[in-house]
């Protein structure tokens, strides 16, 4: 952080005002449950986001990302006008402020950032959440940690235009160190934590395939689930989301819907199921059953919801025959970006070396790896 405060100041000429980091997220269970209002098993990591800042005048507000080295500028006199480069997460995050009342005037800004971007770790809300939380703290601006993730997601779903849920936001926020955080995306709560045993590290394989999920199937997907639920709704009593429905209630319906429609709901309910028969492995201290939900997962990511791709399904292949690894699936919104794989800590590096270099062999693209440490969630830096 000292070397960021540093490089802000020589490029502003003055000390930032405010400062604060927001970790990206790892989906461990639960993909694509968060806006069926169920249950996801996340974590936070250690990679993150810092963002400083200080006021300036005018309207024009200058983000400066010291990753790139770009230079963006945006104007607050038109809150409406979406910038088309990164500038746009913390423009919106200032729209959405707005529309609960808050004024925000210009400022000057930065970012610097270890979170891989379009990966499926979720740089966009580590940046959104970490500007909120700086342009709260200089502005004197007071929400519960709940709220800033719904101003997050309102920056995804009323300024992008990407329905997304709360996951990415909540688990920014909420995450503990060496812990999976439990969410409800009913209650919009943290329900409980779930230690991973020592000697485990989660490997996050990046395809280096990009994912946009503005431009993806990402709506579509969640059209199909309302659809289903819909259907769901008709038959049993009471069920508003796909969330309600247990897998023979589905099951008995298959027949009620298109086999689309049945398909995705059948990965939104199993994975529901998987979320909280994962807590209940961890509990137990069973690691191997823990890893082989993430196959189960996956494969079902695969065939029923039709988020992965031929990369993704090549690095879970993988695991199965490289040693060390428990379990492996995609993780995030899915249509290209990363896989996480459950390994012993003391096999990791020769895990990812290996896994990486038959990928390369086979697609001619060489894997990003990380070896990530479970990290803390969002925090004001004191300056």
């Amino acid at each position: 952080m000292k070397s960021f405060i540093d490089k802000f100041t020589a490029f502003y000429g003055s000390a930032p005002t405010a400062a604060a980091m927001a970790p990206g997220r790892l989906e461990i269970l639960g993909n694509h449950t968060d806006y069926n209002q169920g249950f996801v098993l996340s974590c936070a990591v250690a990679q993150n986001t810092a963002f400083a800042m200080k006021r300036t005048e005018g309207t024009v507000c200058t983000l400066r990302d010291f990753r790139s080295g770009a230079t963006m500028e945006f104007d607050l006199a038109d809150l409406d006008d979406v910038p088309r480069n990164g500038s746009r997460y913390v423009k919106g995050m200032v729209k959405e402020l707005a529309k609960r009342g808050y004024k925000v005037t210009a400022f000057d800004a930065a970012i610097e950032s270890s979170v891989p971007l379009s990966a499926g770790m979720s740089s966009s809300a580590a940046l959104e959440t970490a500007a909120g939380y700086a342009i709260g703290k200089e502005f004197g601006i007071d929400l519960d940690k709940a709220e800033w993730a719904r101003c997050g997601q309102g920056v995804e779903n009323n300024y992008l235009g990407l329905k997304s849920g709360l996951l990415d936001q909540f688990s920014s926020i909420f995450g503990k160190r060496d812990s999976m955080i439990l969410s409800d995306f009913r209650t919009v709560e943290v329900l409980r934590t779930a230690a991973l045993p020592e000697g485990y590290s989660i490997v996050v394989i990046n395809s280096m395939k990009k994912h946009n999920l503005v431009d993806s199937e990402y709506n579509v997907r969640r059209a199909d689930c309302e659809a289903a639920a819909k259907v769901m709704n008709s038959i049993v009593p009471g069920a508003t989301t796909l969330r309600d429905i247990s897998l023979e209630q589905l099951a008995d319906a298959k027949g009620k819907m298109s086999d689309r429609e049945y398909r995705r709901a059948l990965h939104v309910v199993g994975e529901c199921t998987r979320v909280m028969e994962g807590v209940k492995l961890l509990d137990a201290g069973d690691v191997a059953g823990f890893g082989d939900l993430w196959f189960q997962s996956h494969y079902s990511s695969r065939d029923n919801f039709e988020n992965s791709t031929p990369e993704l399904d090549y690095l879970v292949e993988l695991a199965k025959s490289v040693p060390g690894c428990l379990g492996a699936r995609l993780s995030g919104g899915g249509f290209g970006g990363i896989t996480i794989h459950l390994v012993a800590s003391d096999a990791a590096e020769e895990y990812a070396k290996r896994v990486s270099a038959a990928y390369e062999s086979k697609t001619g693209t060489a894997a990003e790896c990380i070896i990530c440490n479970i990290g803390d969630g969002a925090k004001l830096i004191e300056l």
